[in-house]
């Protein structure tokens, strides 16, 4: 029997969704159903592919409208299907994208008898939360699992990061289900392979690590074993008693993680499997019983769809970031003399960002505004961008237009307002004297991110060279920097700079090995 199937649509109004499955799919529009094609020509109980004993098959079920593969209306069935196939339901068509074998089968195999298991549920996303608020039976507080629902679920509100999302719901789960060590290992594509990707410790837990430390020194955060035989078939497992399964009591997770009894339930939407979370007890802790499994796999499915959003977020956001990162290099190919400049900003300023503790939506910020500083310079004639001597003064007050060029720009794009600061006041200076542009201000009335771009553009252009002039080394540049705090510079941002020197160093012998020229030259008013 094929372990698993993955289907996307490919046109109509749920296009680019995903579904997997390892046993059933149905299809309609029942909600209840795991692909939910809301289409009036698409009947309630319309169809379903499941696993048999000689593949994956697909049944009409009697629909008003018929089913559809690739092209031809097929009867109740069971009809095989191949990958390639295209069922069309409806409006929409739907491709069998993968049946596996293939990508799982780069998992160590679990073989079923190898673990010592009380207790196993395999339900779908739905099913796991049927019943379970009326589960008073075993539960200390009649109505907490589903009070341990919301307080779990709240968090996929007003939480966008991914990092954040993770650690906000394990530090929840840690606590409703009284474990000592929560994990999350999601499933990376394109094989599949899990990866840690967060570890929560319980506030008691005097070996805690510290904030931002995956793991212990010398300690395992998760049992890798019990994790892969989730994932792989599919199912929530409860081990009660590890130390009476020696294969487990044994193993190197089990023993330096000091585990007594864990609970691995997966992480899944309708769509897909995203990985597992992992909760274990500790000796002196009371075993987790199938009640706890039943809260806990709970709990898993309904923090999955914001697991699975943050995930799509992120992916967007770096696709987000790499379209700048080319419509940046774009605007530099114009000028042959400053080929890699943002990208060298960009690192200095995060740098930076990281010393003065700036939040982590700051240095969000600061990766989309940094390649983007000098956007505006798209708008300058090229006999200015690419003179290859200095500048008249007449051409220099044309340069200097690129801030104010750059900021029309963005302010035609809603989501790049917060920026726009960035991009208009990286040439102010903080003592609003001469020289600082385009609005000659100073001062707090420079955005604190544009202020930290300053420096590092600053930086690199002292340390780059043009075809005209030779740049200073960067030990000069950090002098001239040290000069200029207080007047050209934010006095308190400066000092913090010269405190990374060494992290600025090691940047810039990092680019060296890709850069062709090297990037050294002197501060002060020039083209940029």
């Amino acid at each position: 029997m094929s372990q698993l199937i993955r289907l996307r649509a490919i046109e109509g109004p749920h296009c680019g969704l995903c579904w997997e499955s390892r046993t059933l799919l149905r299809i309609g529009r029942y909600d209840q159903s795991e692909i939910v094609l809301s289409d009036n020509s698409v009947s309630r109980y319309h169809a379903e592919i499941r696993a048999s004993s000689s593949g994956w098959v697909l049944s009409d079920l009697q629909s008003t409208n018929g089913t559809h593969i690739n092209g031809s209306r097929v009867g109740s069935g069971p009809h095989p299907l191949q990958v390639g196939d295209v069922v069309k339901i409806g409006d929409s068509s739907i491709k069998v994208e993968t049946i596996l074998g293939s990508s799982f089968s780069l998992l160590p195999p679990v073989p079923p008898s190898s673990l010592q298991i009380e207790a196993t549920t395999r339900t779908t996303w739905n099913k796991a939360f049927e019943g379970l608020p009326l589960d008073t039976a075993q539960t200390a507080k009649p109505g907490e699992p589903l009070l341990a629902l919301l307080r779990a679920g709240r968090h996929l509100v007003y939480i966008e990061q991914e990092e954040q999302l993770l650690d906000s719901i394990l530090l929840e789960l840690v606590s409703v289900l009284d474990a000592q060590r929560g994990a999350i290992v999601l499933a990376e594509p394109p094989q599949q392979v899990l990866k840690l990707k967060a570890v929560r410790y319980a506030q008691q837990n005097p070996r805690r690590p510290l904030s931002g430390a995956l793991t212990e020194p010398g300690r395992c955060a998760y049992s890798q074993s019990i994790a892969l035989r989730c994932f792989k078939y599919g199912e929530s497992i409860l081990c009660q008693r590890i130390q009476d399964d020696p294969e487990l009591a044994m193993a190197r997770s089990i023993e330096w993680g000091e585990m007594a009894s864990v609970l691995c339930v997966l992480l899944r939407t309708p769509r897909k499997q995203l990985g597992v979370l992992h909760l274990d007890r500790g000796p002196h802790q009371r075993p987790f019983n199938e009640a706890d499994l039943r809260l806990a796999d709970a709990l898993a499915a309904n923090v999955s769809m914001g697991i699975e959003s943050a995930a799509l977020l992120r992916k967007q956001r770096d696709l987000f970031l790499e379209t700048i990162t080319i419509l940046a290099q774009a605007v530099e190919m114009r000028d042959p003399n400053t080929g890699g400049h943002t990208q060298r900003v960009t690192k200095y300023a995060l740098l930076l960002g990281e010393a003065i503790k700036l939040s982590t939506k700051d240095m969000e910020l600061i990766r989309i505004g940094g390649p983007l500083h000098d956007i505006g310079k798209i708008g300058i004639d090229d006999s200015i961008l690419r003179k290859p001597g200095p500048l008249t003064r007449e051409e220099f007050e044309i340069m200097k237009t690129h801030t104010i060029k750059g900021a029309e720009i963005l302010q035609t794009v809603a989501d790049l307002n917060s920026i726009i600061p960035i991009v208009r006041h990286h040439h102010e200076r903080w003592d609003g004297g001469p020289g600082g542009y385009p609005d000659g201000i100073g001062g707090q009335a420079i955005s604190h991110l544009a202020r930290v771009v300053a420096l590092a553009d600053a930086f690199d252009a002292m340390t780059s060279d043009r075809p005209y002039r030779k740049g200073m080394p960067p030990e000069q540049a950090f002098a001239e920097i040290e000069r200029m705090a207080g007047r050209q510079f934010d006095p308190v941002m400066a000092h913090c700079f010269l405190g990374i020197k060494d992290r600025i160093l090691q940047t810039i012998d990092e680019n060296t090995v890709s850069d062709t020229p090297s990037r050294q030259t002197r501060l002060i008013q020039d083209k940029f």
